[in-house]
C-alpha cells in the first residue's frame, strides 16, 4: 500500500512541474512578445533601425530576473532549487539589460 502511494506522489510531483513548464513558456511567450512589440514600436518611432535583436535580448533578461526573485514562489512547483538570484547577480543583469536596451538608438545615430 505504501508503494502505491509513493508513486501517485511522484506523478503528482511530475505534473506540477510540467504545469510550471507551461507557465514559464506562457509568462515568457506573452510578456515577451507584448514588451518586444512595445519596444520595437519605441525603437521604430525613434528611427532605429538596426541591432533590435539586443531589445529583445533585454527583455529576456529582464523577466528572467523577474521569475527567479518574485514569480517563481507562486508557481505549482514546490521542490528544490527554488531561490531568488544574488544581489550582485540581480544587479549585474538589470545593468547589462539596461545597457542592452539603450544601445540600439546611440549606435543608429553613430551610423
Amino acid at each position: 500500500m505504501r508503494r502505491l502511494q509513493l508513486k501517485n506522489n511522484e506523478g503528482v510531483q511530475f505534473m506540477k512541474v510540467i504545469l510550471e513548464l507551461i507557465r514559464i513558456i506562457l509568462i515568457f511567450g506573452f510578456l515577451g512578445g507584448v514588451f518586444s512589440s512595445v519596444l520595437n514600436y519605441t525603437y521604430k518611432s525613434l528611427g532605429v533601425n538596426c541591432y533590435e535583436w539586443t531589445g529583445f535580448l533585454a527583455v529576456l533578461i529582464l523577466l528572467f530576473v523577474m521569475y527567479r526573485n518574485k514569480w517563481q514562489f507562486n508557481g505549482w512547483y514546490n521542490g528544490k532549487g527554488k531561490e531568488k538570484l544574488s544581489r550582485k547577480v540581480t544587479k549585474s543583469l538589470l545593468s547589462f539589460s539596461v545597457f542592452l536596451l539603450i544601445l540600439p538608438p546611440f549606435l543608429s545615430y553613430l551610423w
